[in-house]
């Protein structure tokens, strides 16, 4: 039971409070003097390194605050987690005692990251950063047709924490940094998709198309035009949005089958890094896919319509939906029109339009008018520069005695790259392989000039019947006239 005769009496808490506030006043005089010795001995940078330590073990807060970054913001992806993500994959075994690793099929290096409440150091501009991986499992309830099930969840999030004073220095230089250097290395790592795009859709798959621009046998002065148009294309973000357009280009590419077109399209896409969409018209129900299949492919892309001359008959917008049967796709010209150059064109940005065909002349000139193929580009008949590139691929020849009878007789036939490359295929002896080659050329040289007497021959057949037909008509009209003569004379006498 509390008894009042044993409270301390005033003057004994007078004392003790005297004494506690001189004592205050002792520490902080000494802890200031001690702030200005270390002020003038130790650089602030170091000082600020010690404090993160001393205040790690110890448990002070206070002079630390840690960023939270989750792996999702609401029901889309967080993209700092991902940038994250990857940037730590580059520095966390110079500092990490566990590191997990990973490499999925095809790739070419392995993937390295730092395991659950794991922390890994790293210096930005000599101020020290801490990141930690946190996982959290927990369960989640799912009911489906009344019967409930218990489903494992994990919430991942980063740990970034520093120093209170350097917060304006990772909001404004160190995130944006980690973004930029995370974009670097997925370019660098970036697998390259094909994908189908059309109603019926499917499953993407790497491009693993070996094919370059050093390795596409192609006219020198056509091909560095197409790479410079590429380079100046990609650049041009700020240029295409001051002048208004959307950001894409468009590129025809045509000429007489097995001349590399579709080489070139893997070329292009293996030299800017973009993913390649397939697009089979045949397989549209109508024009309305169009804007779903431009709402789901990605930037930096390229979409192609092979053959697009023969893929599908587009009727004409003048046409009726009386004309059209039901197993038919109702893709119109004018779809594919807007689906080039329309509104809906400018959802996305960094995009290449690809069309191919052998017959350039059956197009619609309102397809391939400028500012829906920019470019054309004549895929030809193999010349003797590009034979030197299919010889240097296949047969790893710069220089053979017989390259130039070879060379003499492209410039006298046509032939295209399919055709040398398939007889340079033919044997790993380099004489054996070129003399099949002369062969093929000889025999294409023969079956030109019998082409040459047979077109002579009709067209002196022509000539003849045309010749004829002219005297035949020359001797009726002759005849005409004698009788038109002889009547007028009897109508004299």
């Amino acid at each position: 039971m509390f008894s009042l005769s044993k409270m301390p009496s005033t003057t004994s808490v007078l004392s003790a409070y005297t004494t506690l506030t001189a004592s205050a006043i002792l520490v902080k005089t000494l802890v200031s003097e001690v702030q200005n010795m270390t002020n003038q001995l130790i650089p602030k940078n170091l000082q600020d390194k010690i404090l993160s330590k001393f205040g790690i073990f110890i448990g002070n807060i206070s002079s630390q605050i840690t960023l939270i970054i989750e792996e999702n913001n609401g029901i889309t992806p967080n993209e700092i987690f991902e940038a994250s993500k990857l940037y730590l994959g580059t520095i966390v075994s110079s500092s990490a005692q566990r590191v997990k690793i990973s490499k999925a099929e095809k790739e070419k290096k392995f993937a390295t990251n730092i395991s659950k409440d794991e922390k890994i150091i790293d210096i930005f501009e000599g101020v020290e950063l801490i990141w930690e991986l946190k996982v959290v499992e927990s369960q989640k309830t799912n009911c489906d047709d009344g019967y409930f099930s218990l489903d494992k969840v994990e919430k991942i999030w980063y740990e970034l924490s520093f120093l209170k004073s350097y917060k304006e220095m990772v909001m404004k230089t160190y995130l944006p940094f980690v973004l930029e250097r995370s974009k670097a290395i997925k370019e660098e790592n970036k697998v390259i998709k094909l994908s189908p795009l059309g109603s019926y859709g499917g499953e993407c798959v790497n491009l693993d198309h070996p094919s370059t621009f050093d390795t596409i046998a192609m006219d020198p002065e056509e091909k560095k035009k197409v790479i410079d148009d590429l380079q100046r294309f990609v650049r041009r973000r700020d240029y295409y949005r001051r002048v208004g357009k959307a950001w894409k280009r468009g590129y025809l590419l045509y000429g007489p089958p097995g001349t590399g077109k579709s080489s070139l399209i893997a070329a292009m896409a293996n030299y800017l890094k973009f993913d390649i969409y397939d697009l089979e018209l045949s397989s549209m129900r109508g024009n309305t896919d169009f804007r779903r299949m431009l709402v789901s492919s990605n930037n930096k892309s390229i979409i192609v319509i092979e053959d697009i001359d023969c893929t599908i008959q587009l009727h004409n917008r003048d046409d009726g939906a009386q004309n059209y049967n039901d197993s038919e796709s109702q893709v119109t010209l004018s779809g594919l029109l807007n689906f080039i150059d329309g509104l809906w064109s400018s959802c996305g940005d960094e995009r290449i339009i690809v069309f191919t065909t052998n017959f350039k002349e059956r197009l619609d000139p309102a397809l391939i008018r400028p500012g829906r193929m920019d470019m054309h580009i004549h895929m030809s008949y193999c010349t003797p520069s590009g034979f030197k590139i299919l010889a240097s691929n296949y047969l790893g020849l710069e220089k053979h005695y017989k390259f130039r009878e070879i060379e003499e007789l492209i410039t006298e036939v046509n032939v295209t790259p399919a055709e040398i490359a398939e007889e340079l295929m033919k044997s790993d002896e380099a004489d054996i392989a070129l003399d099949g080659l002369i062969k093929l050329l000889n025999m294409k040289k023969e079956d030109c000039k019998e082409k040459i007497i047979v077109e002579n021959e009709v067209d002196e057949k022509i000539d003849e019947t045309n010749k004829e037909e002219i005297e035949t008509k020359e001797t009726r009209k002759r005849k005409g006239n004698s009788r038109r003569g002889g009547r007028s004379k009897r109508k004299i006498y």
